[in-house]
């Protein structure tokens, strides 16, 4: 059974590399999409200062369709290409946006999000969504945030 051990780090490497242990425990052995989805959007929302929306979108049929999140209720849909997320999803890299505002096509779900950082889940080069989370803060997110989310994407892909 998972044991949720309280994080101390104090520098976003350290923060980031107690997440990644964490997740690997708590998807160790499970395969389902959306049961890992959900724990892992949990804890990274729990974990994470200054967030205000942490969860995944999975691709189906040509578009992406909103999966387990925490937060407030988010667009259901978002076509491939458009916002953040089908703009991730579209060109299979990471996209962290300092302002939502200044992103042409930015979709808003929640208009308290200033900053998104968003990261595309692919498996045996099959897209198979992405995982988003968003801050009411500007430029929450930096580089070593988008690192450290890969490796939450890295482990929640190598899970399934």
């Amino acid at each position: 059974m998972f044991e949720l051990k309280s994080i101390s780090a104090t520098d976003k490497p350290t923060l980031y590399a107690e997440l990644a242990q964490q997740a690997q425990g708590l998807l160790h052995g499970e395969r389902d999409l959306i049961a890992n989805a959900a724990n892992l959007s949990a804890l990274l929302y729990h974990n994470l200062s200054d967030v205000n929306w942490v969860g995944f979108y999975f691709l189906k049929d040509g578009e992406l369709v909103v999966g387990p999140f925490q937060g407030k209720p988010a667009c259901v849909r978002i076509p491939m290409g458009k916002g953040v997320c089908g703009t991730a999803a579209a060109k299979r890299e990471s996209i962290l946006v300092p302002d939502v505002n200044k992103f042409p096509g930015h979709i808003f779900c929640d208009s308290a999000s200033r900053s998104e950082l968003v990261v595309p889940l692919v498996k045996s080069d099959a897209l198979l969504g992405v995982l988003d989370i968003d801050s009411a803060k500007h430029a929450r997110f930096d580089e070593a945030d988008r690192v450290g989310l890969e490796k939450q994407a890295q482990i929640f892909v190598a899970a399934l």
